[in-house]
């Protein structure tokens, strides 16, 4: 097993995926289950989840994504690979009007939930207002976020952003994508 600063590393965004591997029912619902442990503001635990491994469902969830908007050049994964799976977050307005703080908890959870079972995924927040209705989803459920997930297809490198410098992710010549982080001098600030 990873230290927990392994494992944080290798939790990366991952965008391109190997279509020809499914990601089971069970495995998203021990995500999930990740998620439901984590945290909640006031313990009032206004998420729900919708998941998704159906090949004919996941063919209607991905139009309504966009992804990549550093990559303008790139409207995202090309047939072959793309997810496998999704997980829809949803706000239960009927419980509470927002839940930030409890979606980024829930979300990170999953991701390392995923990638200690060899997943990857992707949080995409620009979402179609349309995806609600294509889903035929209750109208008290609100989509925040929808991570896309599957055994990743592409090699993503963390590099150091120069102090001050660009924070960009890029692709270079052989598709490797590069994502530069401040250092840690850069983010504290000393009292």
């Amino acid at each position: 097993m990873k230290n927990l600063k392994e494992l944080i590393t290798s939790t990366r965004t991952f965008r391109r995926f190997r279509q020809d591997v499914p990601v089971e029912t069970e495995t998203l619902l021990e995500l999930i289950e990740l998620a439901r442990l984590g945290g909640s503001a006031r313990n009032a635990q206004p998420l729900k989840y919708a998941v998704c491994n159906k090949p004919s469902i996941n063919e209607r969830i991905f139009p309504h994504l966009g992804w990549a908007g550093y990559l303008t050049d790139w409207s995202g994964p090309a047939e072959g690979e793309r997810p496998t799976a999704y997980i829809i977050c949803l706000l239960d307005t009927t419980i509470s009007t927002e839940a930030e703080c409890d979606l980024g908890i829930a979300t990170q959870n999953i991701l390392l939930g995923a990638t200690t079972k060899g997943l990857g995924g992707c949080r995409i927040g620009s979402i179609s207002n349309k995806l609600h209705s294509a889903l035929n989803l209750p109208p008290h459920l609100k989509i925040l976020l929808v991570i896309a997930l599957g055994r990743p297809d592409e090699t993503v490198l963390l590099e150091k952003s120069e102090k001050g410098g660009g924070i960009k992710y890029w692709r270079d010549k052989d598709e490797v994508h590069h994502v530069p982080k401040r250092s840690l001098e850069e983010i504290r600030l000393p009292l």
